[in-house]
């Protein structure tokens, strides 16, 4: 079943010439050789998969970013890697935290992959024009997938669509407004959602189906309800898995409700190293590791076990005991009952060497975003939108919603946006769901954080820090990026 086998070609086409160069361009001698025929292009594409495997994204980064900076989860410790996760939990985010320089990094460097794609194979001449438009359109996905996180990370952010070739032409590149990236990755999704099959024979490959379906997350995020229907209207041929515990662990990866994930595969290696632990050249995902209660090394099989990302007691409570989605999402490790991710946490072949898929899209998100969408257009009683949530709520063992419980558009946004946290936690998506719906400054205040076994309740949360600051070590290679997000120094 598994998988699409990423070649790494950092010493072949992707080496940067300069190590605090983070558009990491491709070397010219390099260049000249490389990108010549469709064998070169395929290695190319996987390459350009292979960039949201790494540590700044899917690797590991946006569990904190998005997941550990909302309510669903905190750091279990303070002082850990130097603070660099307490930090974010608390809000007391630097613009020298490592976590945002390696997104920045790793963001472009996959940024760069796609665009040396885009504007070399139309003179690919050993391949076919249908072949072509279909590596073209998975680049442009993943291109937009891409954009899509920084946008969201750091708000405005340098638009480069074109290869660099020369890295000096790298310097002097300021940022773009938030409103034209947005603009970018609508164009981006349209041409992928155009050029791509509905499925592929290589599983892991991007399709028509997840073009759509972030198109429709873009859109939603835009709060343009009719365009987000429509997009996710072309959302075909995928279905709600019965059993909801059935969609996660290693062996039930690319179901019939997955519509992309991110591919890792055990016993070939880690993907990076932490700690001195994993062999930062692999296939290995870091999440059973990082992610396993702390001194829950038995239940990881390999290595230490951190328990960051630990789930709050306030997601745990917010669950209906009925809700089966509570004990597939939330598992308790020993006497104390600590929490941990237990969706994200499997056995593993050595240290840092889990098989478990990075989710970013699937089924029952499409449901959720339509379902919203529709409300936001007009509450209808018991309509539409109603039908959508209650296929959510029905396979998680919960009874209808209907209109004399949730009278009003308003109670429908909140019902929403909870059977996204119960439905969804821990897969990337809650704290961009509480700054897409203006909930986040309200929910975050008076939030009781955990760091390090530590109650603390947030104060004083501003709207400054929807995004986080750009990574000081950027700014200093690059002072065209000033000025700093506000808020930050």
């Amino acid at each position: 079943m598994k998988k699409i086998v990423i070649i790494f070609i950092l010493t072949i086409i992707f080496i940067s010439c300069s190590n605090e160069l983070d558009l990491a361009p491709i070397s010219t001698p390099s260049a000249a050789n490389f990108l010549k025929s469709a064998a070169d292009v395929d290695v190319a594409v996987n390459a350009a998969y292979d960039a949201l495997q790494q540590q700044g994204l899917y690797g590991e980064s946006l569990n904190y970013l998005f997941e550990v900076r909302s309510d669903n989860s905190d750091e279990s410790s303070l002082g850990g890697r130097g603070g660099i996760v307490s930090d974010i939990d608390l809000f007391s985010v630097r613009s020298s935290n490592a976590v945002l320089e390696a997104t920045w990094k790793d963001a472009y460097l996959g940024i760069q992959r796609c665009n040396a794609i885009l504007n070399r194979i139309e003179d690919i001449d050993d391949m076919d024009a249908s072949t072509k438009s279909i590596r073209k359109g998975e680049v442009q996905f993943i291109r937009g997938l891409i954009y899509f996180n920084l946008v969201r990370v750091f708000g405005d952010v340098p638009l480069v669509v074109t290869e660099t070739i020369d890295p000096f032409d790298a310097f002097g590149e300021g940022r773009d407004t938030a409103a034209s990236v947005y603009a970018q990755i609508v164009t981006d999704l349209t041409a992928a959602a155009s050029a791509l099959p509905a499925s592929q024979s290589v599983v892991g490959k991007t399709t028509k189906g997840a073009a759509y379906a972030l198109l429709g997350k873009v859109e939603l995020t835009l709060g343009n309800y009719s365009e987000a229907i429509a997009a996710l209207g072309n959302v075909n041929g995928y279905s709600l898995v019965p059993n909801y515990a059935d969609i996660f662990g290693e062996s039930n990866e690319n179901n019939q409700e997955s519509i992309f994930e991110v591919q890792y595969e055990s016993g070939k290696g880690s993907s990076f190293s932490v700690n001195g632990e994993g062999t930062g050249i692999g296939e290995g995902s870091v999440y059973s590791n990082l992610f396993g209660p702390f001194g829950g090394g038995a239940l990881v099989v390999n290595g230490s076990s951190n328990g960051s990302n630990r789930p709050t007691q306030d997601l745990w409570d917010s669950y209906d005991p009925a809700d089966i989605r509570r004990d597939v999402n939330i598992g308790q490790f020993g006497v104390d009952n600590v929490l941990y991710p237990k969706k994200l946490v499997a056995a593993t072949a050595g240290p840092l060497d889990s098989g478990i898929n990075s989710i970013v899209l699937r089924y029952a998100d499409v449901i959720l975003m339509h379902a919203e969408a529709l409300n936001e257009q007009g509450y209808v009683a018991d309509g539409p939108a109603f039908d959508l949530i209650n296929q959510i709520r029905n396979r998680a063992g919960l009874a209808d919603l209907t209109s004399a419980t949730v009278t009003n558009q308003a109670e429908f946004r909140l019902a929403i946006e909870n059977e996204r946290r119960w439905e969804l936690a821990f897969e990337n998506h809650r704290w961009p769901d509480l700054v897409r719906t203006g909930r986040a400054v309200e929910v975050m205040n008076g939030h009781e954080t955990n760091t390090g076994g530590v109650p603390v309740t947030l104060n004083n949360i501003s709207g400054n820090q929807l995004i986080y600051p750009v990574p000081q070590s950027e700014i200093d290679t690059n002072p065209a990026l000033l000025p700093q997000n506000p808020g930050y120094n």
